[in-house]
């Protein structure tokens, strides 16, 4: 069954589609990773461009809305788990000194740089822990993130790749 899947996901237009829209859901991967995933799976680039867009921002708008409920209730449930939110959370404060400054145009700009640890997952934990309204941070974020992908797209496949 598990091949089948596999199968389908490599072969038909709509599975690579998909799987590059899986792949940029997942955090540290996010759109950097996906969108040349996707065209190394023989996605024509503006299809994984869109793909790698939609899997990157689908998470940001729970993130926003769950993550501090998340990590209460992890140190409330899983204490083992309480120094990894820790963690998490001291990492996205310190990089959210831009945000508090600029707002919207400080967490556009931080998402929109490809460099690991920037990218619409921590971009969207910034928000959440800095109680940034949704319609504040998701434009923002989203904006970020189709700048990121134009860069990542000139970076990869050059300016003629664009065209």
């Amino acid at each position: 069954m598990t091949d089948a899947i596999v199968q389908w996901l490599l072969s038909a237009g709509e599975g690579k589609f998909l799987a590059t829209v899986l792949i940029s859901m997942l955090p540290v991967i996010e759109l950097r990773g996906g969108l040349p995933a996707g065209v190394a799976m023989g996605l024509p680039l503006r299809e994984a461009f869109l793909a790698a867009l939609l899997g990157n921002l689908l998470p940001v708008p729970f993130i926003i809305l769950f993550a501090r409920r998340i990590f209460a209730w992890v140190r409330a449930h899983i204490p083992r788990l309480e120094r990894w939110v820790d963690r998490i959370e001291r990492k996205a404060r310190s990089k959210s000194d831009k945000v508090v400054r600029y707002q919207a145009w400080g967490l556009l700009l931080f998402v929109a740089v490809p460099l690991p640890g920037t990218g619409a997952w921590t971009g969207a934990l910034i928000a959440a822990l800095l109680d940034l309204r949704l319609k504040l941070a998701v434009p923002a974020i989203t904006a970020g993130v189709f700048l990121a992908g134009i860069l990542i797209s000139l970076l990869t496949y050059g300016a003629a790749a664009l065209l």
